[in-house]
């Protein structure tokens, strides 16, 4: 049989979990933004600089070396951000879906 208590405690533990859940999400979509936003910055610093080299180039050589290594370098850039980017959100939905986790396993039968 059901007691009020036991009602209530579940609701109660319940709602500290969504907490946690709520807070860990918060955390883990501020470091997102973060990264994005160090990533932006440091790609419009590279444009303002490789633009700068170009404006300074007098020959069509130098101009096709200095693409040739600011688009490698962008290149490069990019996919180290967007792995750290996704590795971001991979520990976001861990964390989220942790509070969630030990709910169910309460409910889920032991084999």
């Amino acid at each position: 049989m059901f007691k009020v208590e036991d009602f209530q405690n579940y609701g109660k533990e319940h709602f500290e979990q969504c907490v946690a859940s709520a807070t860990s999400v918060q955390h883990g979509l501020q470091a997102i933004a973060s990264a994005y936003g160090d990533y932006t910055k440091k790609s419009f610093e590279d444009t303002k600089s490789f633009v700068e080299k170009l404006s300074g180039v007098k020959s069509l050589d130098k101009a096709v070396e200095a693409q040739t290594e600011f688009a490698r370098s962008a290149y490069e850039t990019f996919v180290a951000e967007s792995q750290k980017i996704a590795g971001l959100y991979s520990d976001l939905a861990k964390q989220a879906f942790k509070p969630v986790e030990t709910v169910v396993s309460k409910f889920t039968p032991a084999n």
